[in-house]
């Protein structure tokens, strides 16, 4: 198993300039991990010069950058609004591929009120093809997950009710997208986590190790500390042979001890 943290409570202090992305890189060194996770947020700058310096401030580190988030809204009821996110994703994944990115986080797109289901998943899938090509072309992975609601947004997830993931899920079997497995999620939805798990386990190219403190709501916490059932959780993937990649994402607020401990509780409980 390979781990990675998604630093969430990070990311106003790196957006902002208070944290540089080496602080990160160094951190991340520092709890001994295989590679650290951005987001296509810490991007105000896009010219080569910038991604080099960005690029060369991680892997100076000793470490590099294994995966992105993106929060592209395939599913927006405009066409011409579609059309533009899938312009967006393609240069989001060229900038990602500058700094050293192996793996993008890709969404479906926000649940806009009156869409129409099968349209949903149709627009969908023809917006995670796009990513698909693009990262192609930039020797990066797409990854496709089960998704709730970024700040960024208005609205959750199309995804984000079981059965409109796993029909996307479906829909693109048969592509080169794997899946990133997030665990709290579908408690934030009112679901139980392991026969979703289940479904899509050979698929699974990442898990999103994230953690909430509610059912029927995304309410970030420390990791361990929430209603996600680690154990059976990774017993699961370890039964099935799992051994690729864990990302944390650590969104609990906590600062530098949030992180500490959530890296401490994955290993401990990954182990056992």
């Amino acid at each position: 198993m390979k781990l990675s943290v998604l630093p969430v409570s990070y990311f106003k202090a790196i957006m902002s300039g208070e944290m540089t992305i080496g602080e990160w890189a160094r951190e991340g060194v520092e709890l001994g991990l295989d590679a650290v996770d951005i987001s296509i947020l810490f991007f105000n700058k896009r010219d080569a010069v910038f991604l080099s310096q960005f690029r060369k401030d991680v892997e100076k580190e000793g470490i590099t950058v294994f995966g992105s988030s993106t929060y592209p809204d395939f599913t927006h009821p405009d066409p011409d609004e579609r059309e533009r996110q899938k312009q967006q994703i393609i240069e989001d994944l060229g900038v990602l591929a500058a700094v050293g990115t192996k793996v993008a986080r890709v969404t479906a797109g926000q649940g806009h009120p009156g869409i129409d289901r099968e349209e949903g998943i149709k627009w969908a899938v023809e917006g995670l093809m796009t990513a698909q090509e693009a990262a192609e072309k930039n020797g990066m992975t797409v990854v496709f997950e089960n998704h709730a609601k970024p700040g960024v947004w208005e609205y959750p997830d199309f995804d984000f009710p079981t059965e409109n993931f796993l029909a996307i899920a479906d829909r693109i079997k048969d592509t080169p997208i794997q899946i990133q497995f997030d665990t709290a999620n579908p408690i934030a939805f009112g679901d139980d986590p392991l026969p979703i798990l289940d479904k899509v386990m050979d698929r699974i190219l990442v898990v999103h190790a994230s953690d909430t403190g509610v059912r029927g709501s995304l309410e970030p916490v420390v990791i361990g500390t929430g209603l996600v059932p680690y154990q059976d959780i990774f017993s699961r993937l370890k039964e099935s042979g799992y051994d690729k990649w864990i990302s944390i994402e650590e969104a609990s607020g906590k600062g530098k001890e949030g992180v500490r401990r959530a890296v401490d509780f994955v290993k401990k409980t990954w182990e056992q």
